[in-house]
């Protein structure tokens, strides 16, 4: 049985509805919480709102957190630390509500003026990209959020990780000091795969090879797989083989057609080299001969 405490029926006030904010104000709804209002300045934020949280009023920032038992904020990074001095200053924070944010990088230490005043603060970021349309809220069934409280608050913890589950989602607890690393690994991983995997298929188009996105399909599929599964055993290819010969073939056509792209692939080849090397793939002599010939 499960034995996590659930918040009691809250009124939810989502501060914007942009992808994020709307897909975890209709989750938090379909959970049983009540959304009390929104804010949307665009007219895209506007129709997202209409759709994920019908018959929901859209207001200023302020009143939607005044009507709130838990202010749900979701918005830029950059705009975070602004909007919750601009709340409090405008007295639309108060005690004993929940302050959440959905910021990859901050912890809830941006969210010290909201303490100040008794607010429970949260910091949950969703580890999913957002459509802001309704299949992703079924897709929050398949996710992990990270949860941040304060150190030593088992209180605000428990809250988060309830919250979380109710949306069907996975907790994992991020301390607050490792959060900008959490978000770099997020990042680096999520951000930069679609470059590469869009660099790969402009390689192909270029090249004159037809559907270029179905021929990498299974490919690649089948790499991130077997990379989750059995991490540095799952690497192939050139590099892991110690083969120069193609290595040499590969940076020459680049060199000639794609310069562009040369410079990431020398960066990846160098550090696939490693990670074959650490992990017994590669012996020492042949990762000197692949570094030397991506140094030629």
């Amino acid at each position: 049985m499960d034995a996590t405490p659930r918040p009691a029926r809250l009124a939810v006030g989502v501060v914007s509805a942009g992808r994020v904010g709307s897909v975890l104000g209709a989750a938090l709804a379909r959970a049983g919480h009540v959304v009390v209002g929104t804010s949307a300045v665009s007219q895209a934020s506007r129709d997202r709102a209409e759709e994920l949280l019908p018959g929901v009023p859209v207001e200023d920032p302020t009143e939607v957190a005044r009507r709130a038992d838990l202010v749900l904020l979701a918005v830029p990074d950059d705009e975070l630390e602004g909007l919750v001095k601009g709340l409090v200053a405008t007295e639309s924070l108060r005690a004993g509500q929940i302050v959440v944010h959905t910021s990859g990088a901050q912890g809830v230490r941006v969210l010290g003026p909201a303490a100040g005043l008794g607010a429970l603060t949260l910091a949950l970021h969703p580890v999913m990209t957002f459509t802001g349309r309704s299949e992703d809220v079924q897709r929050m069934s398949s996710a992990c959020v990270g949860v941040t409280a304060a150190d030593g608050d088992e209180v605000a913890w428990s809250v988060g990780e309830a919250l979380v589950v109710e949306m069907d989602a996975e907790p994992v607890r991020v301390p607050e000091a490792v959060r900008p690393l959490y978000h770099a690994a997020l990042a680096h991983g999520a951000n930069h795969l679609i470059t590469l995997v869009r660099d790969a298929a402009d390689l192909l188009t270029n090249a004159g090879v037809a559907n270029a996105e179905r021929l990498l399909g299974p490919l690649l599929s089948a790499a991130l797989d077997n990379a989750l599964r059995h991490g540095d055993r799952a690497l192939t290819g050139p590099v892991a083989r110690g083969d120069t010969g193609t290595l040499r073939k590969h940076l020459g056509v680049l060199a000639e057609q794609a310069p562009a792209i040369l410079p990431s692939y020398r960066v990846l080849a160098r550090r696939t080299a490693g990670r074959a090397e650490h992990s017994g793939l590669l012996k020492p002599d042949a990762a000197d001969d692949v570094r030397t010939t991506l140094e030629d």
